[in-house]
């Protein structure tokens, strides 16, 4: 006979029960693409059973979230678009030291003890075929009456990747990169907000051409139909790697590093090359033009040598009228 529990006896496992904790979901803050991070939360959960929970924007609003919850943190996993900020999270100690066991296929040059690359983009002219111009092959063509009120740039203030195209040409073209950045301004070039508002003038005709968009956009959209030409400049450009990193304040570490692991896992990986991205992972195929296939401008030869992000910020946003 079955034996029945006496009703305190009941109210206190159900008293238990209300009091044990939920499984708390992971918190993701990435700076696009959404759909990417959307799916690889999906699949995260699949494969392990933890929630994610993901905050999608921009990096200018990533990093000004990150900034604005500092005193009371609540993100476990950050995905940048821009290199840079890795390196101030990390200057100021915001950072976990991990190494994933699945970056061993990861350029040492892409991957840091506290952070690493989910995967990479390349800077490029994104050009309308059908716009009248005549088709660009460097980053000063741009600066042509051809192209007079005709060209785009995403705001690096907003689009990590188009700040690190910025700090790229400063370092590496110095007074040159700021001539070219003058004259661009001088034949009309608009500061679009982030990498979508400076690609859509161009997708509907209403402009010729992006200077600096991020590649794997357009490459998406040229798959899809649409009558543009990722033009990376013969001069050179640079690539732009997208770090994934913990926060020191993550109260569910095990699991970050466990999303890391995964991202990092071929099935991760995988979906990063289904965006467009060149995967951090080098024994991923991809569908798309490899690095070795792009001409990349030199590397600084420290990272002393890029401007601080504030100071190559309010130079170009001074010079754009923009402060």
């Amino acid at each position: 006979m079955r034996k029945l529990l006496k009703p305190a006896a009941v109210c206190a496992a159900f008293a238990a029960t209300l009091a044990a904790p939920a499984a708390q979901a992971l918190t993701v803050y990435s700076a696009g693409p959404g759909k990417l991070i959307e799916t690889l939360a999906s699949d995260f959960k699949s494969a392990t059973g933890i929630n994610v929970d993901v905050f999608q924007a921009d990096t200018g609003k990533v990093m000004a979230r990150l900034q604005a919850e500092a005193a009371n943190p609540h993100a476990d996993v950050v995905i940048s678009a821009s290199w840079d900020s890795a390196q101030d999270l990390d200057k100021r100690g915001w950072l976990l030291a991990y190494e994933s066991p699945n970056a061993k296929q990861v350029a040492a040059k892409y991957k840091t003890p506290s952070y690493v690359a989910q995967g990479l983009s390349a800077l490029a002219i994104v050009w309308n075929s059908k716009s009248g111009t005549p088709r660009p092959a460097e980053w000063m063509d741009l600066t042509l009456p051809p192209f007079k009120d005709k060209v785009t740039m995403p705001d690096p203030a907003q689009s990590g990747a188009s700040l690190d195209l910025l700090s790229g040409l400063q370092s590496r073209q110095s007074d040159r990169a700021w001539q070219l950045f003058s004259a661009l301004k001088a034949n009309g070039m608009v500061i679009a907000g982030p990498n979508a508002q400076a690609m859509n003038p161009v997708l509907q005709g209403a402009k010729a051409a992006v200077f600096g968009a991020v590649d794997y956009v357009a490459l998406e959209a040229r798959a899809k139909g649409e009558s543009i030409e990722v033009i990376f400049p013969k001069s050179g450009t640079v690539i732009a790697p997208r770090p994934m990193m913990i926060m020191k304040s993550s109260k569910a570490q095990d699991d970050a590093r466990k999303f890391i692991d995964f991202v990092l896992s071929p099935q991760g990986q995988a979906r990063v090359a289904e965006a467009y991205l060149v995967p951090a992972r080098q024994d991923i195929a991809i569908k798309r033009p490899a690095l070795k296939d792009i001409k990349l401008l030199p590397d600084a030869e420290s990272n002393a040598q890029y401007a601080s992000r504030a100071a190559l910020l309010y130079r170009f946003s001074t010079l754009f009228g923009r402060k």
